[in-house]
Protein backbone atom coordinates (compact mmCIF):
# COMPACT_ATOMS: atom_id res chain seq x y z
CA UNK A 1 0.00 0.00 0.00
CA UNK A 2 1.32 3.36 -1.40
CA UNK A 3 0.95 5.35 2.06
CA UNK A 4 2.42 8.64 0.43
CA UNK A 5 -0.10 8.35 -1.79
CA UNK A 6 -2.85 7.60 0.08
CA UNK A 7 -1.37 11.11 2.03
CA UNK A 8 -1.19 13.10 -0.77
CA UNK A 9 -4.73 12.27 -1.79
CA UNK A 10 -6.68 12.47 1.73
CA UNK A 11 -4.54 16.29 2.10
CA UNK A 12 -6.02 17.81 -1.34
CA UNK A 13 -9.02 16.63 -0.28
CA UNK A 14 -8.92 18.26 3.28
CA UNK A 15 -7.92 21.14 1.32
CA UNK A 16 -10.51 21.54 -0.98
CA UNK A 17 -13.23 20.82 0.97
CA UNK A 18 -11.68 23.80 3.43
CA UNK A 19 -11.21 26.14 0.37
CA UNK A 20 -15.40 25.28 -0.53
CA UNK A 21 -16.30 26.10 3.36
CA UNK A 22 -14.29 29.88 3.26
CA UNK A 23 -15.72 30.36 0.37
CA UNK A 24 -19.33 29.52 0.86
CA UNK A 25 -18.86 31.38 4.18
CA UNK A 26 -17.74 34.53 2.79
CA UNK A 27 -20.30 34.22 0.01
CA UNK A 28 -22.76 34.40 2.83
CA UNK A 29 -21.39 36.94 4.75
CA UNK A 30 -21.53 39.50 1.76
CA UNK A 31 -24.90 38.77 1.31
CA UNK A 32 -26.05 39.35 4.75
CA UNK A 33 -23.78 42.78 5.19
CA UNK A 34 -24.71 46.22 4.36
CA UNK A 35 -23.68 48.26 1.91
CA UNK A 36 -20.52 50.49 2.70
CA UNK A 37 -20.42 54.20 1.75
CA UNK A 38 -18.51 57.47 2.31
CA UNK A 39 -18.25 59.19 6.25
CA UNK A 40 -19.48 62.35 3.71
CA UNK A 41 -22.47 60.64 2.43
CA UNK A 42 -23.14 58.90 5.91
CA UNK A 43 -23.46 62.29 7.55
CA UNK A 44 -25.44 63.21 4.87
CA UNK A 45 -28.00 60.55 5.02
CA UNK A 46 -28.22 61.52 9.47
CA UNK A 47 -29.15 64.89 8.00
CA UNK A 48 -31.25 63.80 5.51
CA UNK A 49 -33.88 62.20 7.78
CA UNK A 50 -34.19 58.79 6.55
CA UNK A 51 -32.80 56.83 9.24
CA UNK A 52 -34.92 55.27 11.12
CA UNK A 53 -32.14 53.33 13.38
CA UNK A 54 -28.47 53.81 14.17
CA UNK A 55 -26.03 51.11 15.76
CA UNK A 56 -22.59 53.22 16.40
CA UNK A 57 -19.65 50.67 17.49
CA UNK A 58 -17.04 51.64 19.32
CA UNK A 59 -13.14 50.16 18.29
CA UNK A 60 -14.53 49.57 14.81
CA UNK A 61 -15.30 53.55 14.17
CA UNK A 62 -18.36 52.14 12.09
CA UNK A 63 -22.09 53.46 12.19
CA UNK A 64 -24.47 50.79 10.68
CA UNK A 65 -27.90 52.28 9.63
CA UNK A 66 -31.28 51.29 9.01
CA UNK A 67 -33.14 53.60 6.32
CA UNK A 68 -36.64 54.22 5.59
CA UNK A 69 -36.52 55.21 2.08
CA UNK A 70 -33.30 52.81 -0.57
CA UNK A 71 -30.05 54.58 -0.88
CA UNK A 72 -28.32 53.05 -4.28
CA UNK A 73 -30.90 49.73 -3.53
CA UNK A 74 -29.68 49.29 -0.49
CA UNK A 75 -32.14 49.20 3.05
CA UNK A 76 -28.96 49.52 5.24
CA UNK A 77 -25.79 51.27 4.66
CA UNK A 78 -22.33 51.52 6.85
CA UNK A 79 -19.39 53.92 7.56
CA UNK A 80 -16.09 54.41 8.79
CA UNK A 81 -14.89 57.32 10.32
CA UNK A 82 -11.46 58.59 12.17
CA UNK A 83 -11.33 59.03 15.68
CA UNK A 84 -11.07 62.66 15.25
CA UNK A 85 -14.61 63.12 13.46
CA UNK A 86 -15.83 60.77 16.65
CA UNK A 87 -17.37 64.13 18.03
CA UNK A 88 -18.92 65.35 14.83
CA UNK A 89 -20.40 61.62 14.22
CA UNK A 90 -22.05 61.29 17.52
CA UNK A 91 -23.39 65.21 17.39
CA UNK A 92 -24.97 64.12 13.89
CA UNK A 93 -26.78 60.52 15.11
CA UNK A 94 -28.10 63.12 18.27
CA UNK A 95 -30.07 65.57 15.52
CA UNK A 96 -30.94 63.16 13.87
CA UNK A 97 -32.64 61.78 16.20
CA UNK A 98 -33.63 58.27 14.58
CA UNK A 99 -36.98 57.18 15.28
CA UNK A 100 -35.96 53.63 16.64
CA UNK A 101 -33.10 55.05 18.58
CA UNK A 102 -29.37 54.39 18.53
CA UNK A 103 -27.52 52.16 20.25
CA UNK A 104 -23.23 51.86 21.02
CA UNK A 105 -21.74 48.62 20.45
CA UNK A 106 -18.73 47.01 21.25
CA UNK A 107 -16.39 44.85 18.61
CA UNK A 108 -17.50 41.30 18.76
CA UNK A 109 -15.57 38.35 16.99
CA UNK A 110 -17.86 36.80 14.31
CA UNK A 111 -18.48 33.20 14.27
CA UNK A 112 -16.47 33.14 10.72
CA UNK A 113 -13.64 34.41 12.61
CA UNK A 114 -13.65 31.78 14.68
CA UNK A 115 -14.16 29.11 12.71
CA UNK A 116 -11.28 30.61 10.76
CA UNK A 117 -9.77 30.11 14.42
CA UNK A 118 -9.93 26.50 14.29
CA UNK A 119 -9.67 26.02 10.43
CA UNK A 120 -6.27 27.14 9.79
CA UNK A 121 -4.64 25.76 13.23
CA UNK A 122 -6.08 22.05 11.78
CA UNK A 123 -5.19 22.74 8.28
CA UNK A 124 -1.16 23.78 9.48
CA UNK A 125 -1.05 20.46 11.48
CA UNK A 126 -2.38 18.38 9.01
CA UNK A 127 0.32 19.73 6.61
CA UNK A 128 2.64 19.29 9.50
CA UNK A 129 1.06 15.34 9.44
CA UNK A 130 1.80 14.99 5.96
CA UNK A 131 5.59 16.18 5.87
CA UNK A 132 6.28 13.91 8.83
CA UNK A 133 4.62 10.90 7.19
CA UNK A 134 6.48 11.80 3.16
CA UNK A 135 9.60 12.21 5.19
CA UNK A 136 9.39 9.08 6.78
CA UNK A 137 8.63 6.82 3.73
CA UNK A 138 11.24 5.81 0.79
CA UNK A 139 14.90 5.82 0.86
CA UNK A 140 15.13 9.79 0.40
CA UNK A 141 14.69 10.46 4.46
CA UNK A 142 18.04 11.51 5.98
CA UNK A 143 16.90 10.48 9.35
CA UNK A 144 15.87 6.57 8.47
CA UNK A 145 19.40 6.63 5.81
CA UNK A 146 21.69 8.22 8.79
CA UNK A 147 22.92 4.64 9.80
CA UNK A 148 23.13 3.40 6.19
CA UNK A 149 26.54 3.09 4.35
CA UNK A 150 27.82 5.86 2.23
CA UNK A 151 30.29 3.44 0.22
CA UNK A 152 30.15 4.42 -3.74
CA UNK A 153 29.24 0.82 -5.79
CA UNK A 154 30.94 0.23 -8.85
CA UNK A 155 29.26 -2.73 -10.48
CA UNK A 156 30.59 -4.99 -12.39
CA UNK A 157 28.77 -3.82 -15.57
CA UNK A 158 30.61 -0.59 -15.55
CA UNK A 159 33.92 -0.11 -17.95
CA UNK A 160 36.69 -1.91 -15.98
CA UNK A 161 40.09 -1.31 -14.98
CA UNK A 162 42.43 -4.10 -15.26
CA UNK A 163 46.18 -4.69 -14.26
CA UNK A 164 47.43 -3.23 -17.53
CA UNK A 165 46.20 0.13 -16.33
CA UNK A 166 48.66 -0.42 -13.85
CA UNK A 167 51.81 0.71 -14.00
CA UNK A 168 54.89 0.23 -11.89
CA UNK A 169 53.64 -1.56 -9.48
CA UNK A 170 54.65 -5.39 -10.42
CA UNK A 171 55.01 -7.09 -7.05
CA UNK A 172 51.94 -5.67 -5.73
CA UNK A 173 50.02 -7.11 -9.33
CA UNK A 174 51.78 -10.64 -8.88
CA UNK A 175 50.22 -10.86 -4.68
CA UNK A 176 47.08 -9.60 -5.94
CA UNK A 177 46.21 -12.51 -8.08
CA UNK A 178 45.86 -14.93 -5.64
CA UNK A 179 42.90 -12.89 -4.63
CA UNK A 180 41.41 -12.26 -8.05
CA UNK A 181 41.95 -16.21 -8.51
CA UNK A 182 40.05 -16.88 -4.83
CA UNK A 183 36.89 -14.56 -5.98
CA UNK A 184 36.70 -16.19 -9.70
CA UNK A 185 37.19 -20.08 -8.36
CA UNK A 186 37.17 -19.97 -4.71
CA UNK A 187 36.20 -23.51 -4.68
CA UNK A 188 39.94 -24.57 -5.85
CA UNK A 189 41.17 -23.03 -2.99
CA UNK A 190 38.70 -24.58 -0.40
CA UNK A 191 39.50 -28.27 -2.32
CA UNK A 192 42.87 -28.54 -0.93
CA UNK A 193 41.82 -26.86 2.20
CA UNK A 194 43.66 -23.49 1.69
CA UNK A 195 43.11 -20.53 3.91
CA UNK A 196 40.64 -18.29 2.36
CA UNK A 197 42.09 -14.54 2.70
CA UNK A 198 40.37 -12.17 4.89
CA UNK A 199 41.83 -9.19 3.49
CA UNK A 200 44.92 -6.91 2.20
CA UNK A 201 46.25 -4.03 3.35
CA UNK A 202 47.87 -1.39 0.68
CA UNK A 203 50.45 0.97 1.80
CA UNK A 204 52.59 3.74 0.34
CA UNK A 205 52.51 7.21 0.20
CA UNK A 206 49.97 9.24 -1.59
CA UNK A 207 49.66 9.00 -5.00
CA UNK A 208 51.46 5.60 -5.53
CA UNK A 209 48.27 4.14 -7.11
CA UNK A 210 46.23 2.29 -3.68
CA UNK A 211 42.70 2.78 -5.58
CA UNK A 212 43.77 1.93 -8.94
CA UNK A 213 45.19 -1.43 -7.75
CA UNK A 214 41.81 -2.30 -5.58
CA UNK A 215 39.66 -1.08 -8.35
CA UNK A 216 41.72 -3.62 -10.87
CA UNK A 217 41.16 -6.60 -8.64
CA UNK A 218 37.45 -6.32 -8.91
CA UNK A 219 37.70 -5.30 -12.95
CA UNK A 220 39.85 -8.61 -13.34
CA UNK A 221 37.76 -10.77 -11.04
CA UNK A 222 34.40 -9.07 -12.42
CA UNK A 223 33.10 -8.40 -9.34
CA UNK A 224 31.26 -5.28 -7.19
CA UNK A 225 33.77 -2.88 -6.15
CA UNK A 226 32.45 -0.91 -3.04
CA UNK A 227 34.64 2.11 -2.25
CA UNK A 228 34.27 4.35 0.87
CA UNK A 229 36.54 6.35 2.98
CA UNK A 230 37.63 5.39 6.78
CA UNK A 231 36.25 9.05 8.25
CA UNK A 232 33.17 8.17 6.44
CA UNK A 233 32.43 5.45 9.19
CA UNK A 234 32.97 7.85 11.74
CA UNK A 235 30.06 10.22 13.46
CA UNK A 236 29.55 12.29 16.87
CA UNK A 237 26.73 9.87 17.23
CA UNK A 238 27.32 6.79 19.05
CA UNK A 239 26.60 3.75 17.06
CA UNK A 240 26.41 5.36 13.33
CA UNK A 241 30.21 3.72 12.54
CA UNK A 242 28.96 0.20 13.33
CA UNK A 243 25.98 0.39 11.97
CA UNK A 244 27.33 1.43 8.69
CA UNK A 245 29.96 -1.42 8.95
CA UNK A 246 27.40 -4.06 9.27
CA UNK A 247 24.94 -2.39 6.13
CA UNK A 248 28.53 -2.15 4.19
CA UNK A 249 29.13 -5.48 4.71
CA UNK A 250 25.75 -6.84 4.64
CA UNK A 251 25.36 -5.07 1.32
CA UNK A 252 28.66 -6.86 0.05
CA UNK A 253 28.12 -10.23 1.13
CA UNK A 254 24.82 -10.16 -1.19
CA UNK A 255 26.25 -9.25 -4.25
CA UNK A 256 29.04 -11.55 -3.69
CA UNK A 257 31.55 -12.71 -5.08
CA UNK A 258 32.32 -8.50 -3.84
CA UNK A 259 35.61 -6.26 -2.60
CA UNK A 260 35.14 -3.72 -0.12
CA UNK A 261 37.78 -1.25 -0.45
CA UNK A 262 38.41 1.20 2.26
CA UNK A 263 40.60 4.38 1.63
CA UNK A 264 42.40 5.72 4.94
CA UNK A 265 41.61 3.28 7.00
CA UNK A 266 43.79 4.79 9.85
CA UNK A 267 41.10 7.21 10.36
CA UNK A 268 38.87 3.99 12.20
CA UNK A 269 41.81 1.73 12.09
CA UNK A 270 43.86 3.30 14.94
CA UNK A 271 45.76 1.44 17.66
CA UNK A 272 42.29 0.88 20.80
CA UNK A 273 42.67 2.55 23.49
CA UNK A 274 44.83 5.56 22.46
CA UNK A 275 41.65 8.15 22.23
CA UNK A 276 40.22 10.36 25.08
CA UNK A 277 36.60 8.00 25.04
CA UNK A 278 38.90 4.84 25.80
CA UNK A 279 36.91 1.76 25.16
CA UNK A 280 33.62 3.69 24.43
CA UNK A 281 35.68 6.11 21.92
CA UNK A 282 32.89 5.85 18.68
CA UNK A 283 35.83 4.74 16.43
CA UNK A 284 36.93 1.93 18.79
CA UNK A 285 33.33 0.69 18.34
CA UNK A 286 33.41 1.10 14.92
CA UNK A 287 37.09 -0.61 14.57
CA UNK A 288 35.31 -3.59 17.07
CA UNK A 289 32.27 -4.14 14.47
CA UNK A 290 34.71 -4.40 11.26
CA UNK A 291 36.60 -6.92 12.64
CA UNK A 292 33.87 -8.95 13.82
CA UNK A 293 32.50 -8.50 10.57
CA UNK A 294 35.60 -9.90 8.90
CA UNK A 295 36.21 -12.54 11.56
CA UNK A 296 32.90 -13.48 10.98
CA UNK A 297 32.61 -14.14 7.46
CA UNK A 298 31.33 -17.24 5.81
CA UNK A 299 34.07 -19.07 4.05
CA UNK A 300 31.93 -19.16 0.81
CA UNK A 301 30.68 -15.57 1.39
CA UNK A 302 33.18 -14.56 -1.31
CA UNK A 303 34.22 -10.91 -0.10
CA UNK A 304 37.39 -9.33 0.13
CA UNK A 305 38.31 -6.35 2.15
CA UNK A 306 41.12 -4.26 0.56
CA UNK A 307 41.84 -1.22 2.79
CA UNK A 308 44.84 1.43 2.40
CA UNK A 309 46.90 3.67 4.11
CA UNK A 310 49.91 6.01 4.06
CA UNK A 311 50.68 5.39 7.92
CA UNK A 312 51.07 1.29 8.38
CA UNK A 313 52.95 2.11 12.16
CA UNK A 314 49.31 3.75 13.55
CA UNK A 315 47.31 0.68 12.53
CA UNK A 316 45.85 -1.40 15.39
CA UNK A 317 47.88 -4.77 15.56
Amino acid sequence: MDVKKITRSWLTYVVLIGLFLVGGFLLISNLGSSSQVSTKDGLDLLKGGTVTKVVNTDGDQRVDMTLSKPYKGADSVQFYYVQARAAEVVKAIDDAAPKDGYNDAVPKASWFDGFLSILIPMVLLGLLFWWLLSSAQGGNSKIMQFGKSRAKLVSKENPTVTFADVAGADEAIEELHEIKEFLQDPGKFQAIGARIPKGVLLYGPPGTGKTLLARAVAGEAGAPFYSISGSDFVEMFVGVGASRVRDLFTQAKENAPAIIFIDEIDAVGRHRGAGLGGGNDEREQTLNQMLVEMDGFDPNANVIVIAATNRPDILDP
